[in-house]
């Protein structure tokens, strides 16, 4: 990894940084490659990682519209946690957690992965058998987990209110102790440097404007720079993955919603833990530089665009002010949005169709950055050897033909 002093980096600050060295190529976009990924955020960069480190597969090119990372990887609020209640949602979770917790190591790229604990509070006995039974569930699947009585809330995390009277009073709460946040930038950076190392080829400002298919086969991509041919094509583009699906004549189970989040002025530390509240929903963490980050529920309508309605942010304001009283008197300082893709059951699409050579990874509703290693991990496999893994193979689209649905609406509290 390339390190500087003090003396190096104020050097370059004073020469306009013309000497640092880039971390990963910009290469022109080659005529042909083994395959394509579509879609330069965490999955698809971490899913070129995990093809080339794990299949050996390194002749990939990684197309991004936009810059590397600029799309719901650089539009999120970083919760980590693999708490989910049913089975197959925890095991790919938990997968992603696993390598959550040894990626900066194996990046050799610091992350800033902080395992504070993430808290889903209940406010009322219907909640709180709720969460308890999701506690035993998670357990039986190997995470940890624990319930907390309201007193040991509030010694986890002091500002919370706990009052009996408050409006939503704090019956108990669920407590991950291994789940967390990171920085999504860090995190893109360190895939992008990575796969380039191995001979990937990541190229930004390279929109896919058409899927050819010849004889019921991917044939390669059309693009803002030109044609590139390619014998397998790997979507992954969050909430505009129905538009590329769509150019192959595959119409996809998804809706896509705004969701937005702000951030407060700089404080001094003050909330230890991550905190989710599904009855008034909200959820807050602390950032390194202090920001308080600040997100709740998607937009009711559907849309595109990378910004939210005003009435979220006041309900989501009034719910956080109900869990912490202080924060009335902090100033918010920026909001922004991101586009999520939801499926009708709550889970994502991990698989293959009937257009061979065609992968889509999409549907991760507001789920999607914890997943981030965990789901570049199984669709690399995927990619790579045409069938999906044991992980995988539950979230393919055919269970919405078969009913064997994984359900997670309403199942693991706060979906974030």
């Amino acid at each position: 990894m390339q390190r500087y002093s003090i003396v190096s980096l104020v050097r370059e600050g004073l020469r306009g940084h013309a000497g640092w060295r880039a971390a990963w190529r910009f290469p022109e976009p080659k005529p042909a490659y083994d395959a394509v990924i579509v879609g330069g955020g965490g999955h698809g960069l971490a899913t070129a990682y995990y093809l080339a480190r794990e299949h050996g597969m390194t002749d990939i090119a990684v197309l991004e519209k936009g810059w590397i990372g600029g799309g719901n990887s650089g539009r999120n609020t970083t919760i980590i946690r693999s708490n989910y209640l049913n089975d197959e949602s925890a095991a790919i979770y938990q997968l992603a957690l696993d390598l959550w917790t040894e990626l900066g190591r194996t990046l050799d790229f610091n992350i800033m992965m902080s395992h504070r604990g993430v808290l889903n509070l209940a406010h009322d006995e219907g909640e709180a058998r709720q969460l308890r039974r999701r506690v035993e569930a998670n357990r039986l699947n190997g995470i940890d987990a624990e319930w907390l009585e309201p007193a040991d809330v509030k010694d986890f995390c002091p500002p919370i209110e706990i009052a009996p009277t408050a409006r939503y009073p704090v019956l108990g709460a669920t407590l991950q102790r291994s789940g967390g946040v990171n920085r999504h930038d860090a995190v893109v950076w360190g895939l992008a440097r990575a796969a380039d190392s191995m001979g990937v080829d990541i190229i930004q400002q390279c929109e896919v404007t058409a899927i050819r298919v010849e004889n019921g086969a991917v044939a390669g991509v059309e693009t803002t720079r030109g044609p590139i041919r390619a014998p397998k094509v790997a979507a992954v583009a969050a909430g505009h993955s129905s538009v590329l699906a769509k150019m192959v004549g595959i119409g996809l189970p998804i809706e896509s919603h705004p969701l937005q989040a702000l951030v407060s002025e700089p404080l001094k530390p003050v909330i230890p833990c991550v905190v989710m509240s599904n009855a008034v929903h909200v959820y807050v963490s602390q950032s390194d530089k202090g920001e308080l980050v600040i997100g709740a529920g998607i937009d009711p309508y559907l849309s595109y665009t990378q910004r939210g309605s005003f009435d979220i942010i006041e309900h989501q304001m009034a719910a956080l002010v109900e869990l912490f009283p202080f924060m009335s008197r902090v100033r918010m300082m920026r909001q922004w949005g991101g586009i999520v893709d939801v499926s009708p059951d709550a889970s994502p699409i991990i698989s293959g169709t009937d257009v061979k050579g065609f992968y889509l990874n999409c549907g991760w509703g507001t789920g999607g950055w914890k997943a981030t290693p965990g789901s570049g991990r199984v669709f690399a496999d995927l990619v790579a050897r045409d069938e999906p893994n044991a992980i995988a193979a539950p979230f393919s689209l055919a269970r919405f033909a078969s009913g064997a649905l994984v359900a997670e609406h309403g199942a693991a509290a706060v979906a974030h």
